[in-house]
């Protein structure tokens, strides 16, 4: 393959990467990892993202500051909504001892309110708008508009990974919104023991834990993004527009 090739695949995985519209296509990728995708054991990339604050979370950091709890998030996702109060409570208990980095990411409900970012500078700001909207006190790190890292890790709504100071992946989770199991995980880590490599899966019980959080994301979405919803899963963009309507929303916290 030619450079001129090379540069034009990149290009086309970056549009693909930052949709304008949600397809299910991208929906329905998000409920597995492939076979291929980082899991426990594995090494994670080289990488370099800027900070909220003027910082960096480099690769080359987890030496002296890991080991690290790797997250991934979005303004506009629901499942990101459900996992901050159970994020909030983990750093304020392992803090201390594991850092804490949310990796904002291409935004899950790209609407005319929010949409999906074409520069760098629209990134940063919407990942300030998800660090004060959930009142995250640890680090907030920025991919890049092509998700270079997201995508070579596993372009996942919102998962997370515990990795040690040798850049190891120790643990896998599909979804940050299971509290417990990333408890148990941080637990052993912070007691100076090896987390059990389970994969956190469960993904029916992890959508059903935020189908009161659909509405409120969609609506930070703004117009459009209730139209694509709609477009690809009409009895769940009912029952969201159901729950708005009778003033069902988010456990307040």
């Amino acid at each position: 393959m030619t450079v001129a090739q090379l540069t034009e695949n990149s290009l086309n995985v970056g549009r693909w990467y930052r949709f304008e519209h949600l397809a299910l296509r991208i929906v329905l990728k998000d409920l597995y990892f492939s076979k291929d995708a980082r899991g426990p054991g594995d090494q994670v990339p080289d990488f370099d993202l800027p900070t909220l604050g003027g910082g960096h979370f480099r690769s080359t950091d987890l030496s002296e500051t890991g080991p690290a709890l790797l997250i991934f998030g979005s303004y506009t996702c629901n499942v990101t909504d459900r996992a901050a109060p159970g994020l909030r409570e983990l750093h304020a208990r392992f803090g201390d001892s594991i850092r804490f980095v949310l990796v904002n990411v291409r935004e899950a409900h790209p609407g005319k309110s929010t949409p999906q970012p074409k520069t760098i500078d629209e990134k940063m700001k919407h990942a300030e708008q998800m660090r004060d909207f959930h009142r995250f006190k640890f680090d907030v790190a920025v991919d890049d508009i092509d998700g270079t890292f997201h995508r070579a890790m596993s372009p996942k709504v919102n998962s997370a990974y515990v990795v040690g100071r040798d850049g190891v992946i120790l643990f896998r989770a599909h979804w940050a919104n299971d509290t417990k199991g990333l408890t148990a995980a941080l637990d052993s880590i912070a007691s100076g023991q090896s987390p059990s490599p389970s994969k956190i899966g469960g993904v029916v019980l992890a959508l059903l834990r935020t189908w009161r959080h659909i509405g409120p994301s969609l609506d930070k979405g703004g117009d459009g993004a209730w139209a694509d919803f709609w477009r690809i899963a009409p009895p769940i963009t009912v029952m969201a527009f159901a729950f708005k309507l009778l003033g069902v929303g988010p456990p307040k916290d």
